[in-house]
């Protein structure tokens, strides 16, 4: 794990996807499958890992799942604010 959680989402993604090379911040990643349902639990466990809280599949909208940026509002950005 890096200091910066986005880095090991990056990270996370490219291991899996390592023909994709450069993740733009909004590319789709359910679209270009750099996510796929294989990955996805995995994906998970990562984000949990990386804030330190579980998250609630019932709280779960693949729209927070899109993008760099997505996934960096929801899931990193909204702790820092609160």
């Amino acid at each position: 794990m890096t200091a910066d959680p986005m880095q090991d989402v990056r990270a996370f993604i490219l291991e899996r996807n390592p023909t994709i090379g450069l993740l733009a911040p909004q590319m789709d990643l359910i679209d270009s499958r750099a996510i796929n349902s294989l990955a996805f639990v995995d994906f998970i466990f990562l984000l949990e890992e990386l804030t330190g809280e579980l998250i609630d599949p019932e709280d779960l909208d693949l729209d927070d799942f899109r993008s760099l940026d997505a996934i960096e509002a929801r899931f990193f950005k909204q702790k820092a604010v609160q």
